[in-house]
């Protein structure tokens, strides 16, 4: 064991400079006599029991009984390994072709992706299957007086070789998890459509749609609008049993039971969060999330990051009907329509400070920045304009909520103005 660590050592620089070149092993067992690799030819299948007897002791995984598809892989794979290696590679006719070999090992990665899900077992069998021919190799060579420096050559040639099989099996695995994602992907995208269609009323076929997607059905979700960005959007700490729609012109979230909302990674990206509701009420809460976020751009609520809806019920409730909202305004607010939009202004944000106050003329105008003086001022010009009417507690009520609604609801620069005259 020492020489062939030895020998390792040695080689490895050369490996780890030629890993993924197909043509490495091919130019190094040219470099072996033929007559000698011709000679070991006998030896060939002995070797390849050997090979799989070592992988079934050291991979537990492959220690079943090998019959079935799997275990004729294992044995073609073995086959195919040694054949490849004492003919094609050497320059000495064989059955098949350069093209059978790449398929078989790109096969067995798809098969580990199959069956295992990693790759972990198969790499370490073609480790296994590499010491086990180094060892034969190395044993037939001192038998036969074979020079060191053939011998190195036929110690690079072995695991180069492990290393281009490694490489076509990981291709393989990659190329079917790659068509299982994109499956996956597709079969989640109609899952999505059909929560929010309705579908969702209907458990037998959800669930039949959901084991298709990989998705385990859960009892509640909650909507999350997004806003939309120039570029791809991409998510930050992203739970795999996410929904998502992130392409189109509004893009969204479907987050399952208490799944925690994900950051958006562009700064200014919003994230508007629903209400938690039932799977087959998933189309509300995305309509709840995207009214928060229509706030949020409108400047009614603070763009920050993320909002989430019920930290805002009543402004949510103020705003859930504009036509609603306009007429209250109209109604409630008529006795101020003959004054200039800068008078009215004022003595709105007086009067909404009244009704806040509840009190004199003094915490109108601490609320206001203003004078008590003219604080009383505006005070006897809003009894004037409204007579009893502010002596009616639903009147009162009614005014508040108007003006509450109305503030929100002012542009963003006539808004901060309207905010600093109340504070």
């Amino acid at each position: 064991m020492t020489v062939i660590d030895d020998t390792v050592s040695t080689v490895s620089p050369v490996l780890a400079h030629g890993a993924g070149d197909f043509a490495g092993s091919r130019r190094l067992w040219s470099l072996i006599p033929p007559d000698l690799v011709e000679r070991f030819r006998p030896h060939a299948t002995a070797m390849a029991s050997a090979m799989v007897h070592e992988i079934r002791r050291a991979v537990p995984e492959y220690a079943r009984p090998l019959d079935g598809p799997v275990g004729e892989d294992i044995r073609q794979g073995v086959r195919q390994a040694v054949l490849c290696a004492f003919s094609d590679f050497s320059g000495i006719p064989r059955q098949g072709s350069r093209g059978d070999w790449i398929r078989m090992f790109h096969h067995l990665g798809r098969v580990e992706f199959a069956e295992r899900g990693n790759l972990d077992c198969l790499q370490t069998a073609y480790r296994v299957g590499g010491r086990v021919a180094w060892r034969h190799l190395s044993a037939f060579a001192q038998r036969h007086g074979v020079s060191s420096e053939v011998i190195c050559v036929c110690a690079e040639a072995v695991f180069a070789y492990v290393d281009e099989i490694c490489t076509l099996s990981g291709a393989g695995y990659a190329a079917a998890q790659a068509e299982a994602e994109g499956s996956r992907s597709r079969h989640r995208r109609v899952l999505l459509e059909r929560i929010l269609s309705g579908a969702a009323r209907s458990p037998r076929a959800m669930a039949e749609l959901a084991q298709s997607a990989g998705w385990p059905l859960p009892s509640e979700v909650t909507m999350v609008a997004l806003s939309e960005v120039d570029g791809p959007l991409c998510l930050v700490s992203a739970d795999a049993d996410i929904l998502m729609d992130l392409d189109g012109p509004q893009p969204y979230l479907l987050l399952p039971g208490d799944v925690p909302v994900p950051d958006p990674a562009l700064p200014e990206t919003r994230a508007a969060v629903g209400p938690k509701v039932p799977l087959a009420d998933a189309a509300t809460s995305l309509r709840w999330a995207r009214r928060t976020l229509d706030l949020m751009g409108r400047g009614v609520l603070p763009g920050t990051a993320v909002q989430r809806w019920d930290d805002h019920l009543a402004t949510m409730w103020l705003h859930s009907d504009q036509f609603l909202l306009s007429a209250m305004a109209a109604r409630n607010l008529a006795p101020l329509d003959g004054l200039t939009p800068k008078q009215r202004s004022r003595m709105s944000a007086t009067l909404l400070a009244w009704l806040k106050a509840r009190g004199g003329a003094p915490d109108v105008a601490a609320q206001l920045g203003v004078h008590p003086q003219t604080a009383r001022y505006r005070i006897r010009q809003l009894e004037e304009l409204f007579g009893k009417s502010l002596d009616d507690p639903a009147q009162r009520f009614a005014l508040e909520v108007t003006l509450r609604a109305q503030q929100f609801a002012e542009a963003p620069g006539d808004q901060l103005a309207a905010r600093r005259a109340t504070a």
